[in-house]
């Protein structure tokens, strides 16, 4: 049985004191992949260099809402400059999208992921997207970016129709830790109804701690917590659900199974 972890900060400064025995306690958890979003360009070649070295890691570059500065746009080319020279473990743009709980002006966050989709389109890569307090505006703003591959909506917290309205728009449901909250009853109902195809299971590692494991640092070892909440949900096999998703994560980034 294979697992995909399709989000882990995995470059983060608290994994890296012995990065091949973390790689290893996830391995040993059933952890076969695992995608590194990018969150700005101060973690670009770091999480581009893991990748190189470990042919099950793969990366996404662009630009975290939450940690974009003032001089934001003079990093735009050197994005673009990356893109030209990625190799295959590069297969999307991200972590990328809106965040209107942060004090980070809307406008320049909405310009910013502007060029992002602008970027997704001329290389053809789906987007990790971001969404907090943010579901309408962001909506809208993909249905106009008319995007060529969907992608993925990272960290998923909220109702069955917004799902759903992702779902239409070519999107794969990011799951992770909050359903193993009994209280995130909203977000667990909408997995539970939704078809286990458009689903894939994340951890967020370092963050989105799971239940019984609050103050510690997520880790992608964890995601089997994630995925036996999952079947429970879905009250199915584990063998058959661990196969639809890692169908649904390497179809989602165009990497062979």
């Amino acid at each position: 049985m294979k697992l995909f972890d399709t989000h882990c900060h995995f470059d983060f400064d608290v994994f890296q004191d012995d990065f091949a025995h973390q790689l290893e306690l996830a391995q040993t958890q059933g952890v076969a992949r695992i995608l590194i979003p990018s969150v700005g360009p101060q973690n670009w070649a770091r999480i581009q260099t893991l990748a190189e070295q470990h042919a099950n890691l793969y990366y996404a570059l662009g630009f975290h809402p939450y940690f974009l500065e003032d001089n934001v746009e003079q990093h735009l080319t050197e994005l673009e400059g990356y893109l030209n020279q990625k190799g295959q473990q590069c297969v999307a743009i991200g972590e990328c999208g809106l965040d209107f709980a942060i004090d980070v002006d809307p406008q320049l966050q909405e310009k910013i992921l502007e060029v992002q989709f602008e970027l997704a389109r001329r290389f053809e890569l789906p987007v990790i997207l971001h969404s907090r307090k943010a579901h309408n505006r962001l909506i809208q703003m993909v249905k106009a970016a008319n995007l060529p591959r969907g992608g993925v909506l990272h960290a998923f917290s909220g109702s069955y129709q917004q799902a759903m309205e992702w779902v239409k728009l070519g999107f794969f449901i990011g799951v992770g830790g909050t359903i193993t909250y009994p209280r995130a009853k909203k977000t667990r109902d909408a997995i539970q109804k939704l078809p286990l195809e458009n689903l894939v299971i994340e951890t967020d590692a370092p963050d989105m701690p799971i239940l019984g494991y609050q103050g510690e640092s997520n880790h992608p070892a964890k995601l089997t917590h994630v995925f036996n909440e999952l079947v429970e949900l879905h009250n199915g096999r584990k063998q058959s659900i661990a196969s639809q998703l890692w169908k649904n994560s390497n179809f989602a980034f165009s990497i062979c199974e």
